[in-house]
């Protein structure tokens, strides 16, 4: 139990005392933000801000921080310090800084922030890979929940899935306070008693949690190595690019620049705490990690979270609460992540969001691609749904080390760009020997991750020129 405390207190540590650090290179202002200069009463909409943070926390909160963090405790509880050090160091600073330049550049999607500090290039890039990516996205968000209904109330998966889709629909056409603003306190509520109840749950079940250990427990040894696989398997738990897509709706809806470590940085940080949850509840209840991949593997890791909030809360309200909790976590993700993909095209674009034909044009065919992609295979997706991810968060972290050399002092560079180097090497290192990339050894992959991280530090360092 004391590696589990002591990593729930360095993430809470580590929103104080990190980051302030990070608000403190930035340098919020008092400037009026987009949501009063530029307010439409569909996406620019000044909202509370208890409510700015609750919207913030349940978008970017969806699966990974449940399946994500599961699948990686199969390595063991060396998955704390990745939850930890990538929360506070890497994803904290991604969310923040995106929220940020959002803010600063008119509310704009990421894709056009991106392009605008990266080039025309990655800017076309961006649009195309941010697009799928939310797709993707959306389709898992999808089949996951539809999934745990399907335990909870016998409902048949087909209609679930319809029902789902039908809601996303409506979330991506309305304007932001209409549901999503009304319905996810609601949610909220349902989501935190979901994590405290967990967490309550495993800590006085009277159940051994493991303590800290390096070495690799994943049943499949050598052949799984840590490093990639791990980093890459958490995803939402310790950085996700998915979150950049969510930052500029809030950015839109946030009305002082002051706020933006609460909502960005601290919501990422909630989502750490919710990965360590679950992260330590998936070796606790079920005794180690041979039993967990194996529950993962057999039944999926909806099956998974069922048995761990069936024991953690027991029968009745709780355990409906806390399912409903579940639940509302990818929903409350794959409907904003479906709105994020249509700001995104009307920014490229250039087509105002304020007449519903013109929001029509973009979520008809969405929708229809999510429900054919819901159809496939849901691991396989959900592998590339986390590399893609993990890749965009990767691109972001670049602009804000550029960004950071162009408009701030010298050294507040370093903030983004250390964990930019360290994701640009995990990224590539990753695809080129993961199944679902070139199979090549983990030799060959560190090479040429070496290879491709160096070359993106010396068009840095000769774009930018920064005083390091």
């Amino acid at each position: 139990m004391t590696a589990f405390l002591v990593a729930l207190a360095a993430l809470i540590l580590g929103y104080v005392i990190y980051g302030s650090i990070v608000e403190k290179f930035f340098k919020p202002t008092n400037a009026p933000t987009p949501a009063l200069t530029k307010k439409d009463g569909v996406d620019f909409v000044p909202l509370p801000t208890w409510k700015v943070f609750m919207i913030q926390l349940l978008n970017i909160a969806g699966l990974g921080p449940i399946f994500g963090a599961l699948g990686g405790a199969i390595w063991g509880t060396s998955v704390y310090l990745w939850i930890v050090l990538g929360t506070i160091f890497a994803g904290g600073v991604h969310d923040y800084f995106s929220g940020m330049v959002s803010l600063r550049e008119g509310g704009k999607s990421i894709t056009e922030v991106v392009g605008k500090y990266l080039g025309a290039g990655v800017l076309n890039f961006m649009r195309v890979f941010m697009v799928i990516l939310l797709i993707l996205l959306s389709a898992v968000f999808t089949v996951g929940p539809a999934g745990l209904l399907e335990k909870l109330t016998g409902i048949p998966l087909q209609i679930l899935v319809i029902a789902i889709l039908l809601y996303y629909f409506l979330a991506t056409l309305l304007p932001v306070d209409k549901i999503i603003g009304r319905l996810y306190p609601i949610f909220g509520i349902c989501f935190i008693v979901m994590a405290l109840g967990v967490m309550f749950g495993m800590i006085f079940s009277g159940l051994p949690m493991p303590e800290l250990q390096l070495a690799n427990l994943h049943p499949k040894g050598d052949a799984m190595p840590i490093f990639p696989f791990m980093f890459i398997t958490v995803a939402c738990g310790a950085i996700s690019g998915f979150h950049a897509t969510q930052s500029p709706i809030m950015a839109r809806c946030l009305t002082n620049e002051h706020l933006a470590r609460p909502i960005f940085y601290g919501a990422m940080v909630c989502e750490g705490i919710i990965a360590l949850i679950w992260a330590a509840a998936g070796i606790t209840f079920f005794h180690g990690t041979d039993a967990l991949a194996a529950e993962i593997s057999s039944a999926g890791a909806g099956a998974a979270v069922y048995k761990i909030c069936e024991e953690a809360m027991g029968g009745g309200i709780g355990m409906v609460l806390a399912m409903i909790g579940v639940i509302a976590c990818p929903i409350t993700s794959g409907d904003t992540a479906l709105r994020s993909s249509r700001l995104i095209l009307s920014d490229w674009l250039n087509l105002a969001q304020s007449k519903i034909k013109n929001r029509l044009i973009f979520a008809v065919p969405m929708i229809i691609a999510v429900g054919i992609i819901t159809q496939l295979d849901y691991n396989s997706v959900w592998r590339y749904f986390a590399w893609t991810n993990q890749t965009v968060a990767t691109i972001v972290l670049w602009m804000g080390a550029v960004y950071m050399t162009k408009k701030m002092e010298q050294r507040a560079f370093l903030v983004p760009f250390i964990p930019a180097i360290f994701m640009t090497f995990v990224t590539v290192t990753y695809i080129i020997q993961a199944p679902e990339g070139f199979q090549f050894s983990a030799f060959v992959g560190n090479i040429v991750a070496a290879i491709c991280t160096v070359l993106c530090f010396l068009q840095f360092k000769n774009t930018c020129k920064p005083n390091f």
